[in-house]
């Protein structure tokens, strides 16, 4: 029998609750671009800027006073703004429930490495659940005849889910979840306002809908979403985050089927199923319930 304490009840809703939040932010990019209702990079800056706000007022409201560093967070910071911006432009050309599962699936394998090359106990049982999940994610990606995938926006998507591996790896170290996580998104948002050069070619457009969406994504979803994993992060080992965010397309893919009307596929299906068995191998692995998931 499992007796879940106040301590640990609380830590579990903070968990699903991030993970909510981080497959809303597919959900709600998605619903903007597909629509034609704001460009990529718009509804970027407009989703850092706006969690920088919010993150500012919450920060103002506890603190009475208002304090950031200069001299530290700026790889982390980038780390965020590339994940970002990559997110959002990889979008333009793959579902939501897709993409979130490629990302996270990379996001899996660079925090398995992590925790092997930090040294973190791996027993045999959490490998094959690694293992049985990245399964899932290959069998998904696989060329197939009915089946196509624009390798470019697939390589974006990639990069965003190394770029939120790293970001979630020293999100680790933050003793002051609220305190990193302002600092993070106001130097991203400085990151995507320098870029903005390169994107002068692009079409910008947006309509109120757009703006809308973006700034429920970075004032709700990903302000105090971002907020609620930094602060469980450091109670995980990083083998453990990287497992569990895998539940992140699960949840994804229910909401593009339901909100967005897209394909819920066999390979989608599939694919669900093999990485949602693979997580449970990993996370009720006979060492794990000895000592602690967290």
């Amino acid at each position: 029998m499992i007796n879940i304490n106040k301590e640990t009840l609380k830590l579990l809703t903070f968990i699903v609750l991030a993970l909510i939040f981080l497959a809303l932010n597919s959900i709600l990019c998605k619903a903007a671009l597909v629509n034609n209702y704001i460009d990529a990079y718009t509804f970027t800056f407009l989703r850092l800027f706006s969690a920088s706000i919010t993150l500012i007022a919450i920060y103002l409201y506890k603190n009475k006073r208002f304090s950031i560093s200069l001299k530290s967070n700026w790889i982390t910071s980038f780390m965020l703004f590339l994940y970002a911006i990559c997110f959002s432009f990889s979008f333009l050309s793959i579902d939501a429930g897709l993409g979130t599962l490629l990302l996270f699936g990379v996001v899996q394998i660079i925090m398995a490495l992590s925790a092997i090359f930090l040294k973190e106990k791996v027993n045999l049982q959490k490998i094959l659940g690694i293992a049985v999940a990245l399964g899932g994610l290959i069998f998904l990606l696989y060329p197939k005849h009915d089946f196509e995938i624009s390798y470019f926006h697939a390589f974006l998507m990639a990069l965003a889910g190394t770029s939120w591996a790293v970001y979630t790896i020293m999100g680790k170290k933050s003793i002051d979840a609220l305190s990193n996580t302002m600092d993070n998104f106001i130097k991203a948002t400085l990151f995507i306002t320098l870029t903005y050069f390169l994107f002068l070619n692009e079409d910008m457009f947006f309509t109120t809908n757009g703006i809308f969406l973006a700034f429920i994504s970075g004032s709700i979803t990903s302000a105090i979403g971002y907020v609620i994993w930094y602060e469980v992060l450091p109670k995980m080992q990083i083998l453990t985050a990287g497992v569990i965010q895998l539940f992140v397309p699960v949840i994804s893919i229910f909401f593009s089927v339901v909100l967005l009307g897209e394909l819920f596929t066999l390979d989608l299906f599939l694919s669900t199923i093999i990485i949602s068995l693979g997580i449970v191998i990993t996370l009720f692995s006979r060492k794990t319930k000895k000592e602690k998931l967290y």
